[in-house]
């Protein structure tokens, strides 16, 4: 199976995610975010499939130090937006594998989806 993995390198939790994948010598395509960015209708998607709270980062650095007006009544279109323009809002890791989309690491998500 193979799976496409989006995160950014230097993320711990991304780090993490690829190590386990790495250790069960999973095949998966990397896309580094802060080389290539995020792709909207990619994006459209995965806030179809998981819904936009599940994959916008509120939590993080990047999306906190947006201007507040950004931050106000948000919908599915106007996270995408933020995404799009800073894809480290982007919860981490994604990966796409044929069942579907795993969002984040947790890891006996992973072993349950990914066995």
């Amino acid at each position: 199976m193979s799976l496409h993995f989006y995160g950014i390198p230097n993320c711990d939790t991304v780090k993490k995610a690829r190590k386990w994948l790495e250790a069960r010598d999973a095949d998966y395509t990397f896309h580094d975010y802060k080389k290539e960015g995020a792709d909207a209708a990619r994006l459209e998607a995965w806030v179809a499939n998981v819904g936009w709270e599940t994959l916008l980062n509120r939590a993080g650095t990047t999306f906190r130090k947006l201007p507040e007006e950004d931050k106000q009544d948000l919908d599915a279109a106007r996270a995408v937006a933020i995404m799009v323009a800073h894809p480290s809002t982007i919860k981490r890791p994604v990966v796409e594998h044929p069942g579907g989309l795993l969002v984040g690491f947790r890891e006996p998500e992973w072993a349950a989806t990914l066995a």
